[in-house]
């Protein structure tokens, strides 16, 4: 054992050394051959990739350098660091910015109508008592329409500072808004309708397996194609002359809203071809106000008499002068035509007239018979119910609701009995012949042919480009 003190050793080896010279030799060069211009853009550079503003990053290292152990402050890699941070702390930033916004509108509140929610579990989730439902319906008549909710309907609360109900409003539809707002003897009701741009439409179908479908593929809605149904129903029936290769044409009025369709008007024009015959009517309103469907020479589409007094209904029976009765089992004389329906189906009055009866008539059940001057009458018979305001003694207009299909009386399923009179005798009203309605008055055939000849170009240039587009 000696008492020699060991040396201690070197604080670098020689290769720590030499690696040393070698780093400190290459930044050397390197701030010879990259001027410091250069290296600033390149931070810049590398801060926009850390999608930070240069500026924000320039305000942030000049406020509160980055603190590095040992480090350089103006080194390169001090700066990426500090980019990195300031990334970190504007996406800190960004909830407390979005509370910020939020607490512009604290008392503004929305929900959602989901299933099964009513006003008052609606009221609950933005914290308002059952009372103040009870206050707002009581309110104003108007007001009840807050409680016919839809599915996905949306209702805006704005509350006061006090968490109390300062309004509430909700968009019902495309073009209609109702509100309430809260005043000193309680709550006012308004509603706001926005008026839409109103252009024309066409569309184009052929009957493949039904009209519904069809005129569905077409673009039709089902209000539409009711509609076109509606106006050409004195010359078609519906429910048994449709046949597949049938087609139709329809210039309709549509309404816009910030581009969007947001609805369907009128039908301008149509023209239906039936097992080879075609129909056309065109809308037209005269200089008295009044508007209805001519053919395109002006004649009148209504008739006295509409052709089904149910929209498209299966005839399960037939006008015949002996048949044998589903339930009574013996030959007997069915004086009218029956159309299969499902139960609650509208039916209309077949013309205008008084209503004879409203109530029971034995077999018949449900039972409205209407008298049509003196020469006419119908019958409907097996309705489940009346239509609202249907009594002996009342008038209806044609197509007016009478009632729904049922099974009363002597019924095996829900279908309408339908009879038709002229001069008290039966007659097939399958095939009776009606009267016409008057046609365009003399004095307006020129204003009607300069409306309706445009709109009858239309639909001949619109098929012609459709099909040839087809042929493409």
């Amino acid at each position: 054992m000696t008492n020699e003190t060991p040396k201690a050793p070197p604080l670098y080896p020689k290769s720590h050394l030499l690696a040393a010279s070698g780093i400190a030799a290459l930044l050397s060069l390197a701030l010879l051959v990259f001027p410091s211009s250069e290296v600033e853009a390149k931070k810049t550079t590398l801060s926009l990739e850390l999608e930070s503003p240069a500026d924000q990053l320039k305000d942030q290292s000049e406020a509160a350098p980055v603190e590095q152990a040992g480090g350089d402050q103006s080194s390169p890699f001090a700066q990426i660091e500090g980019a990195e941070q300031t990334t970190e702390q504007a996406a800190s930033e960004q909830p407390a910015q979005a509370e910020q916004a939020e607490a512009k509108q604290p008392g503004h509140r929305e929900v959602t109508v989901a299933s099964g929610d009513t006003l008052s579990t609606l009221f609950a989730k933005v914290g308002l008592p059952a009372n103040v439902v009870h206050d707002v319906l009581a309110s104003n008549k108007q007001a009840k329409q807050f409680s016919q909710l839809k599915h996905g309907q949306v209702l805006q609360f704005e509350l006061d500072k006090d968490g109390q109900l300062a309004s509430l409003h909700s968009k019902v539809s495309n073009l209609e808004t109702i509100r309430l707002s809260k005043t000193d003897k309680g709550y006012s009701f308004d509603r706001e309708i926005s008026k839409p741009v109103v252009r024309s439409a066409y569309a184009h179908g052929v009957i493949k397996s039904s009209l519904s479908a069809s005129a569905q593929r077409a673009g039709l809605s089902h209000s539409l194609t009711m509609d076109m149904a509606r106006v050409l129903g004195y010359d078609i029936d519906f429910a048994q002359d449709i046949r597949q290769g049938d087609e139709f044409d329809v210039v309709y009025e549509q309404k816009i809203m910030d581009g969007k369709v947001v609805g369907t008007g009128n039908i301008l024009s149509a023209r239906f071809t039936n097992r080879g015959k075609t129909y056309t009517a065109v809308r037209y309103t005269n200089k008295q106000g009044n508007t209805s469907y001519y053919t395109a020479d002006g004649n009148s589409l209504r008739k006295a008499f509409i052709r089904t007094p149910v929209d498209f209904a299966r005839i399960s029976s037939r006008f015949s002068a002996g048949r044998k009765h589903p339930i009574l089992n013996k030959i007997r004389a069915h004086k009218g035509v029956d159309y299969a329906a499902p139960r609650g189906t509208p039916i209309k009055a077949a013309g205008d007239g008084r209503i004879e009866l409203a109530g029971r008539r034995g077999g018949y059940g449900n039972t409205v018979i209407i008298a049509h001057g003196n020469r006419y009458k119908t019958l409907y018979g097996h309705m489940q119910g009346f239509a609202k305001g249907i009594k002996t003694g009342s008038s209806v207009k044609q197509g007016q609701i009478i009632g729904y299909i049922g099974t009363t009386g002597l019924s095996t399923g829900p279908h309408l009995h339908y009879e038709f009179q002229v001069n008290g005798v039966h007659v097939d009203p399958l095939s009776q012949k009606v009267p016409m309605a008057d046609p365009i008055a003399k004095g307006e055939r020129q204003r009607f042919l300069q409306q309706s000849q445009p709109l009858i170009a239309r639909m001949d240039q619109e098929k012609a480009t459709l099909l040839a587009a087809n042929k493409r």
